[in-house]
């Protein structure tokens, strides 16, 4: 068992009262100062002080650096939305525009819950190869965005093709959802995909692109 995963087991259990309050507290400043500062620029004697512990506390439920982003990418990510969190209405009308929706919605959501946001995205493109495949083994393991349900819903609507290994097809959506995700919010992950400041009807039209691409992979034949 390497650090990583060795910290994620323990900053999952459940603490005590006061512990668990401290635990949390420790969690939330984290999230905040790897959003605003980024992995790197993020102090842990800073995050300890702006929680009033010390750092031995810091060290003592999280153990390293890379085990504190760990726990924090676990919480950012179980706290953003599932796909089938979708409204009814969308639901309604079949896995791609559940999809639509989503992508559509990427704008609001990076305003509504900024910090969660950021942290996944740092873990996605700036984090080491170390702490990037304990990422990988925790959104595997956990899968906290419903990616297996969704396509299994897919499937059942008969929207999907069922002569792929949907494991496949989940993490081809995962892959490409993340990144047409982050290129309408950030730049310079893929300048060459939505560019600089679209206009409305070419952010819909980037998007209807996407989803035909999307769905001549996917989609039931």
């Amino acid at each position: 068992m390497t650090t990583g995963q060795g910290t994620a087991v323990r900053a999952g259990r459940r603490a005590p009262g006061r512990q668990r309050a401290r635990q949390e507290r420790i969690l939330a400043v984290a999230m905040e100062h790897f959003a605003t500062r980024g992995y790197e620029a993020a102090r842990i004697e800073e995050i300890a002080s702006d929680a009033g512990v010390s750092k031995g506390a810091v060290f003592g439920y999280f153990e390293t650096k890379a085990g504190l982003f760990l726990a924090a990418y676990q919480a950012a990510a179980r706290s953003l939305p599932a796909y089938l969190d979708a409204p009814p209405g969308v639901r309604a009308a079949g896995f791609f525009a559940v999809l639509r929706h989503w992508i559509q919605a990427t704008p609001h959501l990076i305003h509504e819950d900024w910090i969660p946001y950021r942290v996944t995205l740092i873990g996605n493109y700036c984090a080491g190869l170390q702490l990037r495949r304990e990422i990988t083994q925790f959104l595997a393991r956990e899968d906290p965005y419903g990616t297996a349900a969704f396509v299994r819903f897919g499937i059942e609507r008969g929207e999907v093709r069922q002569d792929i290994d949907p494991r496949m097809i989940v993490s081809m959506v995962d892959w490409l959802m993340d990144r047409v995700q982050d290129a309408m919010v950030t730049e310079e992950l893929d300048p060459g995909l939505f560019g600089s400041g679209p206009s409305a009807d070419e952010r819909d039209r980037r998007v209807g692109e996407f989803l035909e691409l999307l769905r001549s992979a996917v989609a039931a034949r």
